[in-house]
């Protein structure tokens, strides 16, 4: 439920809160993806994916879910926010972030989950539903972006 004063002031988000698990998944290629659980431990897992490429995840991307109810994960994309090598580019596909997303889905023992994403997040949803339509159980899709080879 959205906090009282947060709806006097026209705030529309759920209110802060921190992470209860920070941690980081091995993912080859030399690259280390950052992770982060908050919300509801034993609630309906959420993924956030963040735009970019190049963008990271951010305290108040949490505040898009209801934590009572949900499991919320965020993580940083290869070379993005805290996930390392920064910057990196090498082995840096999109088959390599879809792959990525499923074996942090594996490592966190999610079944399905809720896709959250924006930008080229929501470009990555799109692929990754594609390729696993058995483990999402729906998408959310914000400022939705197509890349093309031109």
């Amino acid at each position: 439920m959205v906090a009282d004063q947060n709806q006097a002031s026209g705030e529309v988000l759920y209110p802060a809160i921190e992470p209860y698990r920070k941690d980081s998944l091995e993912v080859g290629g030399g690259h280390r993806v950052h992770f982060e659980e908050s919300g509801n431990p034993a609630g309906f897992p959420a993924l956030f994916i963040h735009g970019g490429p190049g963008s990271r995840t951010r305290p108040a991307h949490r505040r898009f879910f209801d934590p009572a109810y949900y499991r919320i994960v965020l993580f940083d994309q290869r070379g993005c926010g805290q996930s390392t090598p920064a910057g990196s580019i090498s082995e840096n596909t999109t088959a390599h972030l879809l792959a990525d997303i499923e074996q942090l889905r594996h490592h966190l023992g999610v079944d399905r989950w809720l896709l959250f994403g924006g930008s080229w997040g929501s470009t990555l949803s799109l692929a990754y539903a594609i390729a696993h339509a058995d483990r999402v159980a729906g998408m959310v899709l914000r400022g939705v972006f197509f890349g093309s080879a031109a």
